[in-house]
C-alpha cells in the first residue's frame, strides 16, 4: 500500500457513512490473483472485486445463500428481489446485483425501491447518468406517498435503522448529481432529503453534502447558515464522522484532527468519510494543491466503492479536464 501523509486507514475506504448499503466495515484482505472486474474507473482503469478475510467471507456467503433461497421460493416477491441484490452487493458482486434489480423491474416496473437500489449501484460502478435516471424515476414515484423505514443489512450497534426510502432516494440522487458536477440539482435533492429526515443521523449526513454543494456553488454565506445549528451534542447512532466534518467546517475542529482516530474496523470507515471531507475543505478554501494530494491518496488503494473514493475520483477527473 502506498505511503503518504494520510494515515493508512484513510486508504481502507468503505462506501461512506450511512445512509447507504456499505461494503463490510472489515476491509478486504487483498485483490485475488484472478480478480473479477466489476467496473471501470473514471480514468479508464479496471475496478476489481477483492477477497475478504475467511470468516467474513463465509458469513457474507451464508447471508447470500439465505437471500437466494428466499428469492427462489418466490422470484416475484419484491423484498426477496431487493435482498438478493443487496446481499450480492455486500460481496462487491455489483454486476450481478444490477442484473437482479433489472429483472425485478421487469416484474415491478413502478417499484421505487428497485429504482432506488439499482440507482445506488449504478453510482458504485460509475454509471452516473443511469443512476440519475433511476433515482429521478424513484423520486417521481414516491411523490405524495408515505415514507417508510429501510431495514439495515448491516445494522448499527443499537440495531435501529436511521434512514428511510424517501431519504435514501433523495440522498443518493443528490450524490449522483454531485458526482456529475451538477451542483444546482444536487442542492435541490439534498434539500428534499433534509426535509424528509427525522433524526440527527440523517440530518448531519445530509447537511454535510448540502454544505459542500453550496460551497461548490460559491454560496458561502448560505453554507455557513445551513450548518449554524449543528453542535457537538447531537444525538447520533452512527454518523459521527459526518458530525466531525461539520464541526470542522464551523472551525470547531482542526482539519488534521479528523485524520487521527482510534484503530479498529470502524476506523477505516470513519477516516474514509472524514478524509474526503478534509480534502474538499482544502479545495473550497483555495488550497487545491493539498486537496489534490489528499484526493490522490484516497484513490490510490483498492476500496473503490467508497463514496469518499468516488467523490475524490470525480473531483480529480474534473480538475484534470479543466486545466
Amino acid at each position: 500500500m502506498k505511503s503518504g501523509f494520510l494515515p493508512l486507514l484513510v486508504l481502507m475506504l468503505a462506501a461512506g457513512c450511512r445512509p447507504n448499503d456499505p461494503p463490510p466495515a472489515e476491509p478486504p484482505d487483498a485483490i485475488p490473483s484472478e480478480a473479477i472486474e466489476e467496473a471501470t474507473s473514471l480514468f479508464g482503469e479496471p475496478l476489481v472485486r477483492p477477497s475478504f478475510p475467511p470468516e467474513r467471507q463465509a458469513q457474507l456467503e451464508a447471508d447470500l445463500e439465505q437471500a437466494r433461497a428466499r428469492f427462489e421460493q418466490d422470484p416475484d416477491d419484491l423484498e426477496s428481489i431487493i435482498w438478493l441484490g443487496r446481499r450480492l452487493a455486500y460481496l462487491w458482486r455489483y454486476q450481478e446485483a444490477l442484473a437482479i434489480y433489472s429483472q425485478g423491474l421487469d416484474r415491478h416496473p413502478d417499484a421505487p425501491k428497485l429504482y432506488r437500489h439499482r440507482g445506488h449501484r449504478y453510482i458504485t460502478v460509475r454509471a452516473f447518468d443511469a443512476a440519475v435516471a433511476d433515482l429521478e424515476r424513484a423520486a417521481r414515484r414516491i411523490a405524495g406517498t408515505d415514507d417508510e423505514v429501510e431495514p439495515d443489512g448491516q445494522p448499527n450497534a443499537a440495531g435501529i435503522p436511521t434512514s428511510t426510502l424517501h431519504t435514501n432516494i433523495w440522498y443518493h440522487l443528490g450524490l449522483a448529481y454531485y458526482l456529475q458536477g451538477a451542483f444546482d440539482k444536487a442542492l435541490e435533492a439534498y434539500r428534499q432529503c433534509l426535509a424528509a429526515a427525522t433524526n440527527d443521523d440523517m440530518r448531519v449526513a445530509t447537511l454535510d453534502w448540502l454544505y459542500m454543494t453550496l460551497r461548490r456553488l460559491g454560496r458561502h454565506d448560505e453554507a455557513a447558515a445551513a450548518i449554524a445549528s449543528v453542535h457537538a451534542e447531537m444525538t447520533l447512532l452512527e454518523n459521527t464522522a459526518y458530525l466531525r466534518r461539520l464541526l470542522m467546517y464551523k472551525g470547531e475542529l482542526p482539519p488534521d484532527s479528523l485524520l487521527s482516530v482510534a484503530a479498529g474496523d470502524a476506523a477505516a470507515l470513519t477516516l474514509a468519510t472524514q478524509g474526503y471531507g478534509v480534502g474538499n475543505f482544502y479545495l473550497v478554501n483555495g488550497d487545491s494543491e493539498r486537496a489534490v494530494a489528499i484526493f490522490r491518496q484516497v484513490t490510490s488503494d483498492t476500496y473503490w466503492p467508497a463514496f469518499g473514493y468516488l467523490a475524490a475520483e470525480a473531483d480529480l477527473k474534473r480538475m484534470a479536464e479543466n486545466r
